[in-house]
């Protein structure tokens, strides 16, 4: 019985060593407790209800509406392309949805499986198509990364070795969900570490490159941020958890080179 604690310590460290992934493009290991599958499914429900929310309004028919669509779909072809290609396809057969909603918060988020939400807010700075490409593209990344599974698994961690493992035969991947987005039967951009924020810049360079966006434009969008920041006097909810600008710009910058290698120009 004085054995049993280091036993179950044991154990539970080998079951967080088997229960990695690994982040494509970047080759970082992540901790994977929570069943992405069953997250997606739930952030499907959950996107639909946000959706169709009276708080919500969703624009459709504008020049702005649809080049969040043509933006969306250049991305998400070629990042399904690739995967294909490289026999991952099975891994990221996403079920991807598109909307600009009105609002005027500055704000951008992706959802697991590919549930994409742009805030008009953000058009502003934005500008142009390239970047919108930039904003989405960081955005697909989360969601490629799987993070939202990676936080999760870091919730269940802290909750006691991995309450939250096998979320989906549990029933509690929609708490998870809620956990993660849900205030007030509004969803708020999820809390990531600036990590990962900053591993979603560099495959969000490569997504919008991929899809014949110009990465260079990435500085130019994040400098525009930066000025908004600067200009409303509070920085922006797309920004709560990200690096600082500098640091932010500078970062892009040494990373674009790599992302050209996956540039063609449509």
């Amino acid at each position: 019985m004085k054995n049993l604690p280091k036993i179950t310590a044991g154990l539970l460290l080998m079951s967080f060593i088997t229960a990695c992934s690994t982040v494509p493009f970047t080759g970082r290991k992540q901790l994977s407790l929570v069943d992405d599958s069953s997250l997606r499914q739930e952030a499907a429900l959950a996107y639909t209800q946000f959706l169709k929310s009276p708080q919500t309004t969703v624009i459709t028919g504008t020049a702005d509406a649809n080049e969040v669509q043509r933006v969306g779909q250049r991305i998400s072809r070629a990042i399904t392309t690739y995967f294909n290609n490289n026999g991952m396809g099975s891994q990221y057969n996403f079920d991807w949805q598109f909307a600009l909603i009105k609002d005027k918060n500055i704000n951008a988020w992706c959802m697991p499986g590919g549930k994409v939400a742009v805030f008009s807010g953000i058009l502003p700075v934005t500008a142009n198509e390239s970047g919108l490409a930039a904003v989405m593209g960081h955005e697909i990344a989360h969601a490629i990364a799987k993070h939202s599974a990676e936080r999760a698994s870091q919730m269940a961690l802290a909750q006691g070795g991995g309450t939250l493992i096998g979320a989906a035969s549990s029933g509690k991947s929609q708490a998870v969900i809620n956990q993660l987005y849900g205030i007030g039967g509004q969803l708020a951009i999820l809390n990531y570490s600036r990590n990962q924020e900053s591993e979603a810049d560099r495959m969000g360079l490569i997504f919008m490159a991929m899809a014949g966006y110009n990465p260079n434009e990435a500085v130019n969008f994040w400098t525009r941020m930066m000025n908004a920041k600067e200009g409303s006097g509070a920085p922006p909810e797309f920004l709560s958890s990200h690096p600082s600008d500098a640091r932010r710009i500078n970062d892009i910058k040494k990373l674009i080179p790599e992302a050209m290698k996956y540039y063609k120009a449509n």
